[in-house]
């Protein structure tokens, strides 16, 4: 049986290894009950002495968690360390953590003012696809942008949603990335809302190293109420994947 509800959490502005540490702790506790689940699924004798597979099976948790973090650079499994432009004592300078870290991608940042979106979700209650699963999440910014009044799309060939992607002028608002075991997700998005993007100067941005960054806040001239996103966000990601949250 699939299992549509999504547990909504707000964690607030917190320290990124504390959200790393919570998160695994969820995902390693969905994935434990998936093999339990398996382990559950056994043949039964009948007093005919026929067999019947029977599947006693509990519904596996969904998540959906938002946060902030203060000033972090994090490195993906495939990413280089050399795309962090900071030494230790730049680091230190800007009051900025780094951590290595086990998702999919290169360097990103992360900051207050930034939507950080951690779904952990067993993708067997809604679909087992991992590319659908990103271009879904793409599609969720793409829609909450849409309700400011602005365009964005796709740029070929990377993750994330852009502005203007076809010309000279892309400008990247939001980055993914992502990991993914048995089909159960965490890590997510960050969408620049408010950020302050002189961060992102420390950095070669997700490898890309001749593309803009940029917010929110600077496509529309004007800070925006974060919490006000957050909730329009919710409801595209929840409409798009069929959820049914649970506050």
């Amino acid at each position: 049986m699939k299992n549509k509800q999504v547990f909504l959490q707000d964690w607030g502005l917190i320290d990124y290894k504390e959200a790393w540490d919570k998160q695994e702790a969820l995902f390693a506790e969905t994935v434990k009950e998936k093999i339990a689940q398996r382990n559950k699924e056994v043949a039964i004798l009948n007093a005919d002495g026929h067999t019947y597979d029977h599947c006693v099976a509990d519904e596996t948790l969904n998540y959906l968690v938002f946060c902030e973090h203060p000033h972090v650079y994090t490195l993906g499994k495939s990413g280089k360390p050399e795309h962090l432009l900071l030494d230790e004592k730049g680091l230190r300078e800007k009051n900025a953590a780094y951590y290595p870290i086990n998702r999919g991608g290169d360097i990103t940042y992360h900051g207050p003012g930034q939507i950080v979106c951690y779904p952990i979700l067993d993708l067997d209650n809604f679909f087992t696809d991992i590319h659908l699963y990103l271009r879904t999440l793409e599609e969720a910014v793409i829609l909450t942008l849409a309700d400011y009044g602005l365009t964005a799309g796709r740029y070929p060939g990377y993750t994330g949603v852009w502005f203007d992607a076809d010309n000279e002028n892309a400008r990247k608002i939001c980055a993914l990335g992502v990991r993914c075991s048995r089909w159960v997700t965490m890590h997510g998005l960050a969408f620049n809302v408010n950020t302050n993007l002189d961060y992102f100067k420390n950095i070669v941005p997700c490898g890309i190293d001749d593309k803009d960054v940029t917010s929110l806040e600077r496509e529309l001239g004007q800070k925006v109420d974060i919490n006000e996103v957050k909730k329009i966000l919710t409801h595209h990601i929840s409409v798009l994947f069929n959820m049914e949250m649970m506050l």
